[in-house]
């Protein structure tokens, strides 16, 4: 039998623009603040306005998560069978626990009419994106819901996220820091290699100078994936595609991965990368 699906995320999900594009995946968005400006995380946002907003403002934007009211109404006019959320890691958003709720909500209304699985991404941007595509490859190879909950969780467990950023101003005023005992002084040109742990932003590396940074961050990956040529991998950048794609011939020279996208930072991802930041996602 063959089920129809819905893959939601919520709108740091950064997905390739033919995925974007793709009715099987919906985005449900944030919303951003920049003292008085209120914005929407949606097809609307204009990444370049927003950065020059952030740059003007003495004060640290702030995003708020969808409320689970908009979640149980993804679900309800989902039309799918099976319907998949991908959300930010929960040690990073409410989002998570909004979109349990909304099934929650969900469920009290209208039963279990179709089966929803919400997932913690344990990272964010180009890292939920991955999720979601394969999510989207396992349920257009007709597997049961059951046995996606149970391979995307595997999934999961092995998929890393890494990053460095031009600066970790917000990430530091958001309270998104929380692990991290001491960053060296971001006069002195010191770039932080940064990854994620279960969810958590941990401190791998530094180097002086953003592109030292970024060739440890790959030397890292290459340490850690012991069999790149089975694994898709993704980069996300933060208006700076120059940048990605040094990264990428980087990457290229010490591993060959299954398949390369590079995508643009939606909102959220904007907000914590800054300008120039860079997401690896694998």
């Amino acid at each position: 039998m063959a089920y129809t699906y819905k893959i939601i995320g919520d709108s740091c999900c950064d997905l390739p623009e033919d995925k974007r594009n793709d009715p099987h995946f919906q985005l449900i968005p944030l919303t951003l603040q920049v003292d008085e400006h209120f914005i929407i995380d949606d097809e609307t946002f204009d990444q370049k306005k927003f950065l020059r907003l952030v740059a003007e403002s003495p004060n640290c934007p702030k995003s708020a998560c969808p409320s689970p009211e908009a979640f149980k109404e993804a679900y309800r006019n989902s039309g799918a069978d099976m319907v998949f959320v991908v959300t930010l890691s929960k040690e990073l958003s409410g989002s998570y626990n909004s979109a349990r709720l909304g099934k929650e909500l969900y469920e009290e209304e209208y039963g279990a009419d179709r089966k929803i699985c919400v997932l913690n991404s344990k990272s964010a941007s180009c890292g939920e994106g991955l999720i979601a595509m394969k999510l989207q490859e396992l349920c257009e190879a007709g597997k049961e819901f059951e046995e996606i909950v149970e391979r995307i969780t595997d999934y999961l467990d092995h998929m890393k996220t890494w990053f460095v950023l031009e600066t970790l101003d917000s990430l530091k005023k958001n309270g998104r820091l929380t692990g991290i005992k001491s960053i060296l002084a971001t006069a002195l040109n010191i770039k932080p290699v940064m990854s994620a742990n279960e969810g958590v932003i941990i401190q791998v590396d530094q180097a002086r100078g953003i592109q030292k940074a970024l060739q440890k961050m790959v030397a890292h990956m290459k340490k850690y994936y012991q069999h790149p040529e089975e694994l898709e991998i993704s980069i996300a950048h933060c208006n700076n595609a120059g940048r990605a794609e040094f990264v990428k011939n980087e990457i290229q020279k010490l591993m060959r991965f299954k398949k390369i996208y590079t995508v643009e930072t939606a909102g959220v991802a904007t907000l914590y990368a800054n300008d120039g930041g860079i997401i690896i996602a694998a």
